[in-house]
C-alpha cells in the first residue's frame, strides 16, 4: 500500500534539521503541519482499515486451529472406537486444515506487521505535530517579544532624540544667559569708570 511505502522516509524525517535549514521557521513549521495533518488522516484510516484485516485474519486462524483440534479429538475418539476408516478420514480432513493454517498464518502474520508499522507511524505523527505545536508556540512567543523590544528600541530612539535637541536648546540658553549677565557685568564696570571720572572732573573744575 502507498502509505506503507512512505512509511520508512516520514519515520527518517529530523524535526530539528528543518528548522535548522529554514530562513523562514514559522512557514516551515506551518507547512510541515499542514503536511503532517493530511499524513496523519491517512494514517488512522488506513490503520483502522489493516487492523481490522489483522483482526479478520486472526478470526480465521484461530478458527481453523480450532477445527484442527476438533478433527484430532475426532479422529481419537474414532480410533478408541474401533473406527478405523473413520479416524483416517478425520486425520485427512485434519491435515488439509493444517495446511490452511500455514497459509492463514502468514496472511496473519502479515496483517500483524503492518498493523504494527501504521501504529508507529500513526504514533510518530502524533509526536511531531505535538511537538511542532510547543515549537510554533515557543517561536510565535519569540517573534512578539522581538517585535515589542524593536518598538521599545525605536521608541528609546526617539526619546533619546528629543533629549538630545533638548539638551542642545539648554545648552544655548545657557549660553545665552552667560554671555548676558557678563555683558552686564561690563555694563556696570564701565558705569563705575563713568561715575568716577565724573567725579574727578568736578573736583578739578573746584
Amino acid at each position: 500500500m502507498e502509505i506503507l511505502s512512505r512509511f520508512k522516509k516520514l519515520m527518517s524525517i529530523n524535526i530539528n534539521s528543518l528548522f535548522q535549514k529554514s530562513e523562514d521557521p514559522e512557514k516551515t513549521i506551518d507547512d510541515y503541519m499542514r503536511k503532517l495533518n493530511d499524513d496523519l488522516g491517512k494514517v488512522k484510516a488506513e490503520t483502522a482499515s489493516v487492523v481490522a484485516a489483522e483482526q479478520r485474519a486472526k478470526r480465521a486462524l484461530d478458527e481453523c486451529a480450532a477445527e484442527i483440534a476438533k478433527l484430532q479429538r475426532y479422529a481419537e475418539k474414532s480410533a478408541a472406537d474401533g473406527n478405523e476408516a473413520g479416524a483416517r478420514t478425520f486425520l485427512e480432513k485434519k491435515a488439509v486444515h493444517s495446511e490452511k493454517l500455514q497459509q492463514l498464518q502468514t496472511v496473519y502474520d502479515v496483517a500483524t506487521s503492518n498493523a504494527s508499522q501504521m501504529k508507529k507511524l500513526q504514533d510518530k505523527l502524533v509526536s511531531d505535530i505535538g511537538e511542532l505545536e510547543a515549537r510554533r508556540a515557543a517561536l510565535k512567543g519569540k517573534l512578539a517579544a522581538t517585535q515589542a523590544q524593536e518598538r521599545l528600541n525605536a521608541s528609546n530612539s526617539i526619546h533619546g532624540d528629543q533629549a538630545s535637541a533638548f539638551d542642545a536648546m539648554e545648552d544655548k540658553v545657557n549660553r545665552a544667559y552667560d554671555e548676558a549677565m557678563a555683558l552686564a557685568e561690563l555694563r556696570d564696570e564701565k558705569k563705575d569708570d563713568l561715575d568716577e571720572l565724573i567725579e574727578q572732573l568736578k573736583k578739578k573744575k573746584n
